[in-house]
């Protein structure tokens, strides 16, 4: 039981997902417009920080990859330095792996023990904390980025941070490293959904030795003078929950591979419902689109295609023999972004049924497909949509059985819809045109490094 909530919840929530292919967007407040924006032509030595950027799993190493790639092809070099799983990268962007014992994906942690552990108190804690139900990983990636930057001395002109908002941060940063950190949401957030999910007393305090955690992520962003947010949602959330300064905080969008992500048409023996899942954590809303299905299979006959799989024995894979919808659901896990888009070209609808999203990758994946989309108002999901999809209330299955039944029932809305999703990620969710606007942060946060201030 301690296992499963501990590994639903590392797969699930934030922490190792929220972002993925989408968008470049607008910058919070009073800052210029895009049309005003230049890349410098200054070529920046950048390092890129993430504690974790699995590239099947969530979508932090998704982010990682393009942002990279985006930076480089802007003229900029990138380092990226990432702990345990690592990223996929272009050849053009170096990578440095540091050690750590990710512990925390191990089914049989006792089993995981080493005697060389004793002999390193870092992954003794490591090793101790995971074991006893904390999340230890953006605390111990944060000293062991320290210690490389001791023992390196590398000279970067910035410090780029994906989501560990860890201690090691303010080490740098008062050492006159400039540092940016990315926030795809506050995981505040899945904290309270899993708590609100929780069966008992001793599960709710399992998931709050879990989330532990945030108490470092808020003091590190109440302090740092530069912070990305995904989208508005998320940096109202990060101002509300962290308590961080308005001023601080800017909105970069996402991007979408749109030469990767495009409408495939693929043969289909009955209408097809298309969802990516990660784990069975509340926040993702899995328990809602499944009873949706269930609705919908009493009128249509349909099937549900899922890339990704839930936990064995989990909430949700109870909930589909519950339904009665085992025969229907067709599950595709640790595929590649060509065979993700083949099965795009089957659906005739993509679900995101989230209680919320920082930005909401699978949404912007599938509109760039020319897939119609079903989302909930969740988080940032509907500065991703737009008019370009139905969006419903988050946490009601009626209304997204009723939104999924209606669209396949209209052919000539779906195209209109598929149309123009297509040509919104097109025209307003650009990887290069994020990296502009990420340039643009980083070159305030080294004036401002300069200045001393």
């Amino acid at each position: 039981m301690v296992t499963g909530t501990f590994r639903r919840l590392l797969r699930g929530s934030s922490i190792t997902s929220s972002v993925g292919s989408t968008a470049a967007g607008t910058v919070a407040g009073s800052e210029p417009s895009l049309e005003t924006i230049d890349a410098t032509d200054e070529s920046l030595d950048v390092c890129l920080l993430s504690y974790r950027s699995n590239p099947y799993s969530g979508g932090q190493g998704v982010y990682v990859k393009y942002l990279s790639r985006a930076l480089t092809d802007l003229g900029h070099s990138v380092d990226v330095i990432s702990g345990k799983p690592y990223p996929n990268l272009d050849d053009d962007v170096s990578l440095v792996k540091l050690p750590g014992e990710n512990v925390v994906d191990e089914l049989d942690r006792i089993g995981q023990f080493e005697l060389s552990y004793l002999r390193d108190p870092l992954a003794l804690y490591e090793w101790l904390s995971a074991l006893t139900g904390g999340f230890p990983d953006p605390y111990t990636f944060g000293r062991r980025v320290v210690d490389y930057f001791e023992e390196h001395q590398p000279e970067y002109d910035v410090v780029h941070d994906n989501q560990s908002l860890c201690h090691g941060l303010r080490t740098l940063h008062e050492r006159g490293h400039p540092v940016v950190a990315t926030v795809h949401h506050p995981i505040t957030v899945d904290r309270k959904a899993a708590l609100a999910a929780a069966d008992n007393w001793k599960e709710r305090l399992l998931i709050r030795r879990w989330y532990r955690f945030l108490e470092m992520q808020r003091d590190v962003v109440r302090d740092l003078p530069h912070v990305l947010t995904v989208s508005q949602s998320a940096r109202r959330h990060t101002i509300s929950d962290f308590d961080a300064d308005p001023d601080a905080i800017s909105v970069v969008h996402n991007g979408i591979d749109t030469e990767l992500f495009e409408p495939r048409e693929r043969p289909r023996d009955r209408p097809r419902i298309m969802t990516t899942v990660s784990a069975d954590v509340p926040l993702k809303g899995g328990r809602y689109l499944l009873e949706a299905f269930a609705t919908v299979r009493e009128d249509i006959d349909a099937e549900l295609v899922v890339v990704g799989e839930f936990d064995d024995g989990g909430d949700c894979d109870r909930l589909i023999s519950e339904l009665g919808v085992e025969d229907a659901i067709e599950t595709h896990s640790e595929i590649s972004y060509d065979r993700m888009v083949d099965l795009y070209g089957t659906a005739d609808v993509a679900v995101v049924p989230s209680l919320y999203e920082g930005f909401g990758l699978p949404a912007g994946e599938a509109l760039a497909c020319g897939v119609p989309v079903v989302a909930t108002t969740g988080g940032g999901l509907p500065e991703v949509v737009g008019d370009a999809g139905v969006l419903v209330e988050p946490g009601d299955s009626g209304a997204l059985a009723t939104a999924i039944r209606d669209l396949l029932a209209d052919d000539e809305r779906r195209r209109r819809l598929g149309e123009r999703g297509r040509q919104r990620i097109i025209d307003e969710f650009d990887w290069e045109r994020a990296a502009r606007e990420t340039v643009r942060t980083y070159q305030t946060a080294i004036e401002t490094q300069e200045q001393g201030v």
